[in-house]
Parts: structure tokens; C-alpha cells; sequence
């Protein structure tokens, strides 16, 4: 288990719990009463639904015989993990860019920019201005813009402007 360490970053350790209770052919509630604790309370960490204590973490690596640390450890990369989803969720396109009407039947404020980049990146590539496209370009990459749109070329080059022809 120490050695896949690294495969398991991120993931929370509840779930790798109960993958290694399944392994070894352990229940869960037994397993939960061997440790001194609720059932319920074990059952919540393995739904990933509750942190994992140090104190249970190191009870766990005692009686799975783990490395003393090891799941702390888990709990630790995957706390690291939901905090850097924090950081990149409170980054956001240029909203004095994009205009509000595009997402007319949404509210603009609780739009999740990370979350829900299919819907967004969809919905200002089939009613959105040049600019706007430009900023989701921007901000969402060519990369991920071309696989959610379907189209191989993408620029972030605006069109030329037509001049403005009086045709009286």
C-alpha cells in the first residue's frame, strides 16, 4: 500500500478504506467495532461524505497493519486537492465581456465556471459575439474549446472588421 501512495493521491482515504475492507474480505461494522468506533461513523468516511481524525487514521494503519501515517497521509493530499479546487473555482473569465442575456434562463452570479464549462463553453459558441468567444478561448484554452464544440480550428484571432459601407 505504501508504494501506491502516489497512485492514490487526491482520492479520499474512505474510499481507498473500504476498497482495502473489501480486499481483505473485512466488514465494515465489525471492523468499525475492532477500531472503538460507530459503525455509522466509519460508513460516513467511507462515502467520503467525513474527514478521516489522526486518531482514526492512525487506529486504521494499526489494524490493517499500514505504515503508521498512511492514511493521514491520503487525508492530507486529498485535503490539498479540494483546496486547489477552491483556488482555481474563484478564478473566472472576464464577465464585463460576457453579456448576461447569453445566459438568459441562468442565474449569472451562481454560474460555476469550472464545474460547468461544457454548458458555457456551448452556450457562447452558439449565441456569443466574437469577443465573448475570445474570452472563453482565453480563459478555457483552444485545447478544451475544440473538444466540447466539435471543430478543429479555433482562433483567438477576432474577424477583420468590414468597413462601414453607405449603400444609399
Amino acid at each position: 500500500m505504501d508504494l501506491l501512495i502516489e497512485k492514490y493521491k487526491g482520492i479520499h482515504p474512505g474510499i481507498i478504506l473500504e476498497r482495502e475492507l473489501k480486499k481483505r474480505s473485512l466488514k465494515k461494522g465489525p471492523f468499525a467495532i475492532q477500531l472503538h468506533e460507530y459503525p455509522q461513523t466509519l460508513n460516513e468516511i467511507t462515502k467520503g461524505r467525513r474527514r478521516l481524525t489522526p486518531a482514526l487514521a492512525l487506529k486504521i494503519d494499526q489494524q490493517l497493519q499500514l505504515t503508521e501515517g498512511t492514511m493521514l497521509v491520503l487525508q492530507a493530499y486529498h485535503d490539498i486537492k479540494k483546496e486547489k479546487g477552491k483556488i482555481n473555482t474563484e478564478h473566472q473569465p472576464d464577465l464585463s465581456i460576457i453579456r448576461k442575456i447569453i445566459f438568459w434562463d441562468t442565474d449569472f452570479t451562481k454560474i460555476d465556471w469550472q464545474r460547468q464549462y461544457k454548458a458555457v463553453i456551448q452556450r457562447v459558441f452558439e449565441r456569443g459575439n466574437e469577443a465573448e468567444k475570445a474570452e472563453i478561448i482565453r480563459y478555457y484554452g483552444k485545447e478544451k474549446i475544440e473538444i466540447i464544440t466539435g471543430k478543429t480550428k479555433i482562433t483567438n484571432d477576432l474577424p477583420p472588421v468590414l468597413p462601414n459601407l453607405n449603400l444609399r
